[in-house]
């Protein structure tokens, strides 16, 4: 996988709650190899949403810090590509226009307006969403919604694809069907993913290693787990694999015999899809700003 990729050292956080300080997370570290597939797991509340936060930018730690190939990461940028459980599309844009909303802010200067939707339509293609260019999010169910977010934050080509809860609200089936495409895209792009879940077998079946995280407040990286399947991997195969079992059971000891009681739902820290919705309507501004002013967007497709 290569050498140090993405490096998270010392990170703590501290939020202002009604005039007191709630500390999130204390002495987070976690260093990660380029092409690697990372799932932080923990009981709600334990911080794992504000780590993401953290990484991509959207929150700016107390101390320690993150720093992603030699940078340090200061502020929300599209080398960190982010897919929430919420999706946040443009509900008045259609499935196209959603992907090439992001694909402009990044390559408008760079590639051609048909080099541009050869793009955009190749990453629709990766997720199976190719034949609903044209439709809206509202008619579209809420798995292919997933996969056009997915498609919108691959089509970026970030250093690191930062996922929280992405298939939390979905039915098991269509849950099943977007965790085999992931697999597939990330054998196919290599990828580096910092993924969010609650569910054990997504860990063990999508990750390379679980990060497993202590309950707060002042959570932390509690045990960090390898996990050593071959790939590909068969979710049916694994299913009686003795070494997935003992895989599963490993994080299930840690998270209810080890780290049992959750963390008080009081002292939850801001929600992400709030920062989520923000940095999308920031881009639709800049995309409408850049539309006005005529831009480099004004070449010969």
């Amino acid at each position: 996988m290569g050498i140090k990729y993405l490096d998270i050292t010392g990170v703590g956080i501290e939020f202002d709650t009604n005039g007191s300080k709630f500390r999130a997370l204390q002495n987070v570290n976690l260093r990660m190899k380029k092409g690697e597939f990372v799932s932080l797991i923990g009981h709600s509340g334990c911080g794992k949403s504000t780590v993401l936060n953290i990484v991509a930018g959207l929150h700016r730690a107390t101390e320690g810090g993150v720093v992603l190939e030699g940078k340090e990461v200061t502020e929300p940028g599209p080398d960190r590509a982010v897919v929430f459980q919420n999706h946040s599309l443009m509900p008045w844009l259609s499935v196209y226009e959603n992907v090439e909303l992001a694909v402009n802010q990044v390559f408008r200067k760079t590639k051609s307006r048909a080099e541009r939707r050869e793009w955009i339509e190749h990453n629709l293609q990766l997720v199976n969403m190719d034949h609903a260019l044209d439709k809206l999010p509202g008619e579209i169910s809420g798995g292919m919604k997933q996969r056009v977010g997915i498609a919108r934050c691959l089509a970026m080509q970030p250093k690191v694809l930062l996922m929280d809860e992405p298939f939390g609200a979905l039915d098991a089936l269509t849950r099943a069907q977007l965790q085999d495409s992931l697999m597939e895209i990330q054998a196919e792009l290599g990828n580096t993913v910092i993924m969010i879940t609650h569910d054990v077998d997504e860990a063990v079946l999508l990750s390379d290693r679980i990060v497993m995280m202590t309950n707060g407040p002042a959570a932390s990286i509690g045990e960090i787990l390898d996990v050593n399947l071959a790939r590909p991997r068969d979710r049916l195969d694994l299913a009686e694999n003795p070494e997935f079992v003992h895989l599963r059971q490993q994080v299930l000891e840690f998270l209810y015999a080890k780290h049992s009681q959750p963390a008080k739902a009081a002292q939850e820290t801001p929600q992400p899809e709030r920062e989520s919705a923000a940095v999308v309507e920031a881009l639709s501004a800049e995309e409408d700003s850049g539309a006005k002013t005529g831009g480099p967007d004004s070449e010969a497709a």
